[in-house]
C-alpha cells in the first residue's frame, strides 16, 4: 500500500499534500432527513432556512446502522450502492433526502479558489451540494447512483463578489428510504492544497483499479488465444474466464456514465458467483481431486441466483433489496472453496496453495466491503477495488512460475540433447573416421589389383613372348628391341594414366603424344596433331584414362608395324552427345572384315573390348589409300556402367 502511495503521490502530486494545513478539516455536522415519492432533480437553490428546524449534530465520517433483515423484508426497499432496479418507475420509488448542513467560517483566508474534498460518500441516488444556498454541484440526474463507493467527492467553490468564501455548505443526499447513507469527514480549503489529497485517493480508488482490470483482462484474453492452438490445456480457457468475470464483476465501477439497467446488476451481481465457481474449477485442476458434493453445491447455488435474480422471471421482486443477503451467500461460498481447496491441495500442490490463500485474502476483502456497505463500520477504504489486483497477482504469479518451469523444462531439454548430438557427432566422427580408412585401403587395393592386372596383360605377355623367342632362338635381336620397346612403352602408359588428368582428354592424349614422339621419330613417319577444345569428361578417371591409352596406342601401333605410311594426323571433334578421336594414315589399306575374323586381328578385338569397357565406339575405315580409325566417347556415363 506504501508503494501504491508514492505512485499516486506522483501523479496526484505532492504539492496538495504538503499544502494541507491551508485547509479546513470538517468532522462537525447537522444533518436531518425527508421522506419523499421519488427521485427529483434537485433546485437550483436551497439554504438551511428553508428546510424544517430539525437539525441534529452529528460527527464525521458519519455511518448510520442499518437492519440488514428488515431491509430484505421491506417492500420499499429498492437496492444498494451497486446495483438497481429500473423496471420500477422512477416517480413511485419510496425514497428520502438526507441533508447535512456544514459551516465553513473557521476556514483560513486564501487568494486562490476553493473546493470541497470528501473521501467518500454513500449513497444510491443523486448527490447535490450548495454553497450558501446556490446549488454548486450535482453529482447524477437520472436516479440510482453506481459508483457513488469508489468517486470521492470533488467541488470547486466560487467565492461570494467580494472575495469572501461561503460560510455554510448543504449536501443533499437523495437515497432510497431503507438505504443508510455514509459521509467521511470534509474538507474544505485552497484547491491547490487539496487536489494532491483527491488526486490521491481517485488514482488509489478508481484509475489504478481499472488498469489492473484491463490488464487481467488483456492477459486473460492472450490465454484465450493459446488455448485455440491448445485445446487440451484447460488451464488457459479457465484463466480467460476467471479474468472475464473478475473484469465485470467491478465494470459497473468504472463506467462513466451512471448505468440504470436490469440486466447490468444481474450480470454484475451473478459474475461474482461465476468468479467463485471458476477458481473452484482452477483448484480442481491443480489439486487433481473432483470433490463431487462440493462441485454440485457450488454450480447448484449459482444456478439458483442466476435464476432468481433474473429480471424477466420476476421471482425474486426487485433484486437489489436482497443484494447484501446474496453478497453474504457469496462469501460463504468463497469462503468454502477457499478451505476446502487449500486442505485437498495442502499436500498435493504448491499452486493449489497459493491460489487458496489469494482467494481467501479476495474473500476477507470482500467481507470488510461488505460490512462497509452496510454500515456496519465507518467509511474508510474501499478494499474490494483490489480483489482483482490479488487475483492477478496470485495468477500472474502462477503463470510466471510456470513460465519458468517451462524454459527450465526446455533449457534441461536442449542440455539433453546437445550432450545427445555431441556423443552422436561423436560416434559419427568415429565411424567416418573408420569408412575412409575402409575406404582408402579398398581403393589401394583396387587400384593394385587394376595395376596387376593390366601388367599382366599387357605387359606381362609381352614380356612372356619375347622370353619364349630367346630361348628358341627364332627370333632376331631388331626383333627383340622391337618387343622389349613395347613393353616399355605399356609401362610407361600404365604410369602415364595413374597422372591426375582433370576430366580432359586433350592433356590425356598429348601425354600419349609425348611418349610416341621418340619413337615416331625413329621410324620417319611425321605426325599432324589436329586437336581441338573439347568438354570436360566427369568420367575420365585411371581405369577409363588407360583403357583410352592402350585404344589410340595400339591403333597407332597398328599403322607403324603394318600399313607403311609416311603421315598420321590426329583429330579431335565435339559430335552429336559425345566427343570423336580420329587417327588417320597413308599407308596400303587393309580388309577389315577379315582381320577381325582372323587370330591376328586381336589386337584390333581388344579396342573393341575396351571401348565397350568405357561406352564407347570404335570403328574401321580403310581404302588403298589409307585407314580412319575414329574413337568415340560419351559426355555422360550411366552410373551402373561406370561402377561395372
Amino acid at each position: 500500500m506504501t508503494l501504491l502511495a508514492v505512485i499516486g503521490a506522483f501523479f496526484g502530486g505532492t504539492a496538495g499534500l504538503q499544502q494541507s494545513h491551508a485547509a479546513l478539516h470538517l468532522r462537525q455536522a447537522d444533518w436531518q432527513a425527508q421522506d419523499s415519492s421519488g427521485f427529483s432533480t434537485p433546485p437550483m437553490h436551497r439554504d438551511s432556512r428553508d428546510l424544517p428546524d430539525d437539525w441534529r449534530p452529528v460527527e464525521l465520517p458519519l455511518a448510520m446502522p442499518i437492519a440488514l433483515l428488515r431491509q430484505a423484508d421491506t417492500d420499499a426497499a429498492v437496492g444498494t450502492t451497486t446495483t438497481s432496479n429500473a423496471a420500477t418507475p422512477r416517480a413511485f420509488r419510496a425514497t428520502r433526502t438526507t441533508w447535512l448542513r456544514v459551516s465553513t467560517r473557521d476556514l483560513p483566508p486564501s487568494s486562490g479558489p476553493l473546493a470541497l474534498y470528501g473521501a467518500r460518500i454513500k449513497t444510491d441516488g443523486t448527490i447535490a451540494v450548495y454553497a450558501d444556498g446556490r446549488l454548486v454541484h450535482r453529482a447524477q440526474q437520472l436516479g440510482p447512483l453506481w459508483n457513488s463507493t469508489r468517486t470521492p467527492l470533488w467541488v470547486e467553490l466560487d467565492k461570494h463578489t467580494d472575495g469572501t468564501p461561503p460560510h455554510e455548505i448543504l449536501i443533499r443526499l437523495e437515497h432510497s428510504r431503507n438505504t443508510q447513507v455514509a459521509v467521511s469527514s470534509l474538507w474544505v480549503g485552497p484547491v491547490e492544497a487539496l487536489r494532491g489529497r483527491h488526486g490521491l485517493r481517485q488514482w488509489l480508488q478508481q484509475e489504478l483499479p481499472a488498469m489492473l482490470s484491463a490488464a487481467f483482462m488483456a492477459v486473460g484474453v492472450f490465454a484465450l488465444f493459446v488455448w485455440f492452438r491448445r485445446r487440451d490445456e484447460t488451464g488457459y480457457l479457465l484463466f480467460f474466464n476467471l479474468s472475464a468475470t473478475s473484469f465485470m464483476r467491478g465494470l459497473h465501477f468504472y463506467v462513466g456514465q451512471p448505468v440504470a439497467n436490469d440486466w447490468f446488476a444481474w450480470l454484475t451481481v451473478n459474475s461474482l458467483f461465476w468468479l467463485v465457481l471458476v477458481v473452484h474449477f482452477f483448484l480442481r485442476q491443480l489439486h487433481q481431486r473432483r470433490l463431487k458434493w462440493l462441485t454440485h453445491a457450488v454450480v447448484a447455488a449459482t444456478a439458483a441466483i442466476g435464476v432468481l435474480t433474473l429480471p424477466g422471471l420476476n421471482l425474486v421482486q426487485n433484486t437489489p433489496r436482497v443484494t447484501p443477503l446474496i453478497y453474504a451467500v457469496a462469501a460463504l461460498m468463497g469462503t468454502a472453496v477457499c478451505l476446502v481447496g487449500g486442505i485437498s491441495a495442502w499436500r498435493r500442490s504448491t499452486e493449489g496453495r497459493l491460489v487458496a490463500v489469494g482467494i481467501g485474502i479476495c474473500v476477507l476483502l470482500g467481507m470488510t466491503d461488505w460490512l462497509l456497505q452496510n454500515n456496519f463500520i465507518s467509511p474508510s477504504w474501499y478494499l474490494g477495488a483490489y480483489t482483482n489486483a490479488v487475483t492477478f497477482s496470485v495468477f500472474g504469479a502462477l503463470m510466471y512460475r510456470r513460465y519458468m518451469h517451462a524454459i527450465g523444462a526446455v533449457e534441461q531439454l536442449n542440455a539433453s540433447l546437445a550432450e545427445r548430438l555431441h556423443k552422436r557427432e561423436a560416434e559419427l566422427e568415429l565411424s567416418h573416421r573408420r569408412l575412409r580408412d575402409i575406404e582408402r585401403l579398398q581403393t589401394i587395393s583396387d587400384e593394385r589389383q587394376r595395376l596387376m592386372q593390366d601388367m599382366h596383360d599387357g605387359l606381362g605377355s609381352s614380356l612372356v613372348s619375347a622370353i619364349r623367342s630367346v630361348e628358341s632362338g627364332g627370333m632376331s635381336d631388331e626383333k627383340i628391341s622391337q618387343i622389349l620397346k613395347s613393353c616399355l612403352d605399356d609401362l610407361k602408359l600404365t604410369l602415364d594414366s595413374l597422372e591426375p588428368v582433370e576430366a580432359d582428354l586433350l592433356l590425356l592424349l598429348a601425354t600419349l603424344r609425348y611418349r610416341l614422339a621418340p619413337r615416331l621419330e625413329g621410324t620417319g613417319v611425321s605426325l599432324r596433331w589436329e586437336v581441338r577444345e573439347l568438354p570436360a569428361l566427369p568420367w575420365l578417371d585411371p581405369s577409363s584414362a588407360l583403357h583410352i591409352l592402350r585404344i589410340v596406342q595400339e591403333s597407332i601401333s597398328n599403322i607403324l608395324r603394318h600399313t607403311r605410311a609416311t603421315e598420321i594426323r590426329v583429330e579431335t571433334a565435339l559430335h552429336a552427345d559425345g566427343v570423336r578421336v580420329t587417327i588417320e594414315d597413308n599407308g596400303q589399306g587393309f580388309d577389315v572384315d577379315k582381320v577381325l575374323a582372323s587370330p591376328s586381328g586381336r589386337g584390333m578385338q581388344n579396342q573393341r573390348r575396351r571401348a565397350a569397357s568405357i561406352q564407347g565406339e570404335v570403328s574401321w575405315e580403310s581404302r588403298p589409300s589409307g585407314t580412319r580409325f575414329v574413337l568415340w566417347l560419351p559426355l555422360e556415363r550411366e552410373a551402373r556402367v561406370a561402377a561395372a
